[in-house]
């Protein structure tokens, strides 16, 4: 069946240029109404135009789509919150947010300035956090919501010179973690993408051969299934280049060190064990682990736990 979002209402970050432009455009082609978020920054953060949020809305008018332009600072609550407003106004409900918009400040760790990591974190965490904490009573009283969140394979694995950028795309999988437990109930579906594609804050820095492979486009498709109905939630995707692939978590099923046996050296000695791949498995909130860490010890003293496997 094919994937399609009328009478939705969507909201996408960063959305006057690049991927977000190219997330906006396949919502909008598919039958959403869109809000076209962008601060018309440099990929620094630097200056300010409306004027790419005003095409992408053309665009879409062009065609017979709804649109609409805001240019909201996401690391700023009230200019997020004014966003989200006038969206209500406009059109009544909110149902998407694709959280897409960033900046780059590259530099080595002994040679950045906090106030560079602290905007990095600013735009890409707390804006995140910004526009999915005003969304969220929306989405709750609608009992509907699919929220993504863009990561990227710097915080996922790392990448030299960006420990501000790895450091905030890191910690999308944490908050998705929490909002996919906590907006379950109400229908509320939270994922990630990371996405390799050639836009500004890229451009620099793959060969020009691999930048016409690793366009925008080629990349939505998976963020349009990750807001479809049907979506799934708690997911981290990756994509570049038309290649779709998970990144997933595990917890290797470790040792058990008891009594006098629990030493640094034991420890050391062991820590091949600690790291062993079998047994391991994808741990589904933070109480799993303690569940399966206090059944290892009580199994070795034979109590019985009142707990289920986790």
């Amino acid at each position: 069946m094919a994937i399609r979002f009328d009478g939705r209402v969507a909201i996408v970050t960063g959305s006057g240029v690049g991927l977000g432009r190219s997330h906006a455009l396949g919502l909008a082609a598919r039958g959403a109404k869109v809000v076209i978020n962008d601060l018309g920054v440099s990929t620094d953060g630097q200056g300010q135009s409306s004027d790419a949020a005003l095409s992408v809305v053309e665009e879409i008018r062009a065609v017979g789509g709804e649109a609409i332009a805001h240019g909201a600072d996401v690391s700023n609550e009230e200019q997020v919150a004014d966003m989200v407003a006038k969206t209500m106004a406009e059109w009544g409900r909110i149902d998407i947010l694709v959280n897409n918009a960033g900046i780059l400040r590259d530099k080595t760790f002994s040679k950045i300035t906090l106030d560079d990591f602290r905007k990095v974190v600013d735009v890409h965490l707390m804006g995140s956090a910004n526009c999915c904490h005003a969304v969220w009573p929306i989405m709750r009283e609608q009992k509907y919501g699919r929220i993504v969140l863009t990561s990227s394979a710097s915080g996922l694995y790392g990448n030299f010179g960006q420990s501000n950028y790895g450091a905030a795309k890191a910690a999308m999988m944490g908050l998705m973690n929490v909002l996919h437990l906590e907006g379950s109930r109400d229908d509320i579906r939270v994922n990630t993408l990371a996405p390799t594609a050639a836009t500004r804050m890229t451009e620099n820095l793959m060969p020009p051969e691999a930048l016409d492979l690793l366009a925008p486009e080629t990349i939505t498709p998976g963020l349009l299934y990750l807001v479809s109905e049907d979506g799934p939630s708690r997911t981290i995707l990756c994509a570049g280049a038309g290649c779709f692939a998970q990144t997933k978590v595990y917890e290797t099923e470790g040792i058990l060190l008891e009594g006098a046996d629990n030493t640094p050296e034991a420890v050391a000695a062991k820590f091949d064990q600690v790291g062993a791949s079998e047994g391991q498995r994808e741990l589904t909130d933070a109480f799993a682990q303690t569940r399966k860490y206090a059944r290892k010890a009580a199994d070795a003293m034979g109590l019985k736990l009142p707990w289920g496997e986790s």
